[in-house]
């Protein structure tokens, strides 16, 4: 005689369901969508809402969780050297930095615009801070950021070209909408650096946008290239569509170490 409770199949049946429909989502790496699934049923979240809201829910989920990867994924290949938000930007210091400037920096329509821009100053007065904050909410914003020690990345790609291998190299910075070089011309350009530099600078000329972060004004750049014709070269490709952050004052560590 059989025992079975007819009112516990169809719940069982549906728990079955549930947990397919789960594993397919997990399998066609629908992760977002899943997770919400899931949450779904051990909640009365999806009982208030209709058929077409709950998938309507779902699908915005998994935009949500796609979204969120590809920025994680775009932060960790910009290699920042530290965390910079654009909200933790510390106005109240007198330094030449203008808060209406950088609001419209942060807009990045200059980067959409392929244009550049220098941010020079002495040592302390935020230069690397801004240029990475700005880099952040490029990245946030689904633009593909790479930050770079302007020596060790010259350093790399010379490296790179003795090993036959410096066109895969500069093909990666290509690919990157916007590029940042900081401390840029500390030390003087070798024979060997000045045209990988001026290669990169020839690719991305009116199309994708440089942020130069230095301690020596813009001014003192051509001396540092070294070589005449090649810092007309570079310099004709970026000043002329260039936007300028001229800090000054103390060291920011410093005042704050008073403080």
């Amino acid at each position: 005689m059989e025992t079975t409770n007819s009112k516990t199949a169809p719940i069982v049946q549906e728990k079955d369901q549930n947990q397919v429909t789960l594993d397919l989502m997990r399998r066609m790496r629908l992760t977002g969508m899943a997770n919400a699934f899931e949450e779904s049923l051990t909640s009365t979240y999806a009982e208030a809402m209709t058929p077409d809201g709950f998938i309507s829910w779902l699908m915005a989920r998994e935009w949500d969780y796609r979204s969120s990867v590809a920025i994680d994924r775009l932060i960790r290949g910009a290699s920042f050297r530290y965390n910079a938000y654009p909200e933790e930007i510390d106005y109240s210091i007198s330094r030449g930095l203008n808060q209406n400037q950088m609001e419209r920096l942060l807009s990045l329509d200059f980067v959409r615009q392929g244009q550049n821009l220098f941010i020079t100053g002495s040592a302390g007065t935020g230069k690397s801070f801004l240029a990475t904050a700005i880099g952040y909410h490029a990245c946030k914003n689904g633009i593909r950021t790479l930050y770079s020690n302007t020596s060790k990345l010259l350093s790399s790609l010379k490296v790179a070209k003795a090993k036959n291998t410096i066109e895969t190299e500069l093909k990666k910075i290509e690919r990157c909408q916007l590029l940042i070089l900081d401390d840029a011309f500390l030390v003087p350009l070798d024979a060997k650096e000045r045209p990988i530099l001026l290669e990169i600078i020839e690719d991305r000329h009116d199309r994708k946008s440089i942020v130069i972060a230095s301690q020596l004004p813009v001014e003192n750049w051509y001396d540092a290239i070294g070589d005449q014709a090649v810092a007309d070269a570079v310099l004709d490709r970026i000043v002329h569509s260039s936007h300028r952050i001229e800090l000054f004052g103390e060291s920011i560590r410093k005042i704050k170490a008073k403080k």
